[in-house]
């Protein structure tokens, strides 16, 4: 599957522009960490875009929801079993599959700090993440009402996984997420 494809099945089952934008930011974390360990950025990219794309119809985390009920969708349409590999990592408690490569690990560790990262963007007066820096992004870490769905101990355990400081793992996804500000919907209000 190449990139055109995936982004077709993520429209084909997902409405939502704000889950679609927090799969595109997915997507450019990890094809920044993939240029960042010198891998195959299409296929960690995939991984990204892919992660979520059953979500919106079947939101619950479970053996009979997400991520577990996209998998036969993804194998109908020819995806690389290790992508798909990744995609059940993400999610251990409901499909078994433990994380084991340094791109499994890296999209639990980028996951959820996408989030962070927009709704910090997000709550500034320009709307435009290329007003963030780091220590915006830490500052709002610690404030435990803001963003609470975002889970940080999952992020926590995904950069000590990837045995990358937290500052620096901010910093490499804050840059990624950046650079493609206008395709997240985060260049700013109009």
């Amino acid at each position: 599957m190449n990139r055109a494809e995936a982004w077709a099945l993520v429209c084909e089952y997902t409405e939502s522009p704000q889950l679609r934008r927090h799969m595109q930011s997915v997507e450019v974390a990890m094809r920044a960490y993939a240029r960042h360990y010198s891998e195959d950025e299409e296929k960690w990219g995939l991984v990204g875009l892919l992660h979520d794309f059953d979500y919106e119809r079947y939101p619950d985390v479970a053996v009979n929801g997400h991520p577990n009920t996209g998998v036969p969708i993804l194998r109908e349409r020819g995806v690389d079993e290790e992508i798909i590999r990744a995609i059940l990592s993400h999610a251990p408690e409901v499909t078994g599959v433990e994380r084991h490569s340094k791109m499994e690990h890296t999209l639990y560790a980028v996951d959820e700090l996408t989030g962070l990262i927009a709704a910090v963007a997000l709550v500034r007066p320009s709307k435009d993440i290329r007003d963030v820096d780091v220590k915006a992004v830490q500052k709002k870490w610690k404030v435990k009402g803001f963003a609470p769905g975002v889970n940080r101990e999952e992020v926590e355990a995904g950069a000590a996984a990837l045995k990358v400081d937290l500052t620096e793992h901010i910093g490499l996804v804050l840059k990624a997420m950046q650079e493609a500000a206008a395709e997240l919907g985060l260049a700013g209000a109009a």
